[in-house]
Protein backbone atom coordinates (compact mmCIF):
# COMPACT_ATOMS: atom_id res chain seq x y z
CA UNK A 1 0.00 0.00 0.00
CA UNK A 2 1.46 3.26 -0.89
CA UNK A 3 2.24 6.52 1.51
CA UNK A 4 -0.86 8.00 0.00
CA UNK A 5 -3.20 4.88 0.22
CA UNK A 6 -1.53 4.28 4.17
CA UNK A 7 -2.26 8.07 5.11
CA UNK A 8 -5.76 7.54 4.16
CA UNK A 9 -6.48 4.88 6.20
CA UNK A 10 -4.83 6.58 8.87
CA UNK A 11 -7.17 9.52 8.58
CA UNK A 12 -9.69 7.33 8.31
CA UNK A 13 -9.24 5.28 11.52
CA UNK A 14 -9.09 8.96 13.70
CA UNK A 15 -12.11 9.98 12.33
CA UNK A 16 -13.65 7.09 13.51
CA UNK A 17 -11.98 6.90 17.08
CA UNK A 18 -13.18 10.78 17.29
CA UNK A 19 -16.92 9.76 15.93
CA UNK A 20 -16.94 6.30 18.47
CA UNK A 21 -15.71 8.56 21.02
CA UNK A 22 -18.08 11.07 20.70
CA UNK A 23 -20.92 8.55 20.50
CA UNK A 24 -19.87 6.72 23.63
CA UNK A 25 -18.91 9.63 25.95
CA UNK A 26 -22.20 11.73 25.00
CA UNK A 27 -25.30 9.92 23.81
CA UNK A 28 -27.55 12.22 24.67
CA UNK A 29 -25.59 15.01 23.19
CA UNK A 30 -25.45 13.06 20.36
CA UNK A 31 -28.90 12.58 19.78
CA UNK A 32 -29.68 16.26 20.34
CA UNK A 33 -27.22 16.83 17.24
CA UNK A 34 -28.53 14.15 14.82
CA UNK A 35 -32.65 15.48 15.61
CA UNK A 36 -31.41 19.20 14.74
CA UNK A 37 -29.69 17.70 11.72
CA UNK A 38 -32.81 15.91 10.89
CA UNK A 39 -34.83 19.53 11.32
CA UNK A 40 -32.16 21.49 8.86
CA UNK A 41 -33.26 22.13 5.14
CA UNK A 42 -31.03 19.91 3.07
CA UNK A 43 -29.27 22.94 1.43
CA UNK A 44 -27.73 24.10 5.04
CA UNK A 45 -26.59 20.42 5.79
CA UNK A 46 -24.63 20.49 1.98
CA UNK A 47 -23.57 23.96 2.85
CA UNK A 48 -21.90 22.64 6.61
CA UNK A 49 -20.43 19.32 4.29
CA UNK A 50 -18.46 21.50 1.84
CA UNK A 51 -17.26 23.79 4.57
CA UNK A 52 -16.11 20.95 6.40
CA UNK A 53 -14.30 18.64 3.63
CA UNK A 54 -12.78 22.12 2.39
CA UNK A 55 -11.56 23.19 5.65
CA UNK A 56 -10.18 19.42 6.22
CA UNK A 57 -8.41 19.53 3.22
CA UNK A 58 -6.96 22.93 4.16
CA UNK A 59 -5.47 21.32 6.92
CA UNK A 60 -3.89 18.48 5.54
CA UNK A 61 -2.80 20.68 2.71
CA UNK A 62 -1.29 22.97 5.13
CA UNK A 63 0.14 19.78 7.19
CA UNK A 64 1.95 18.10 4.37
CA UNK A 65 2.62 20.86 1.81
Amino acid sequence: MGMLWSDIAVALGFVLVIEGLFYALFPGTARRVMTLGLAQPQKTLVLWGVIAAGSGLMIVWFIRG
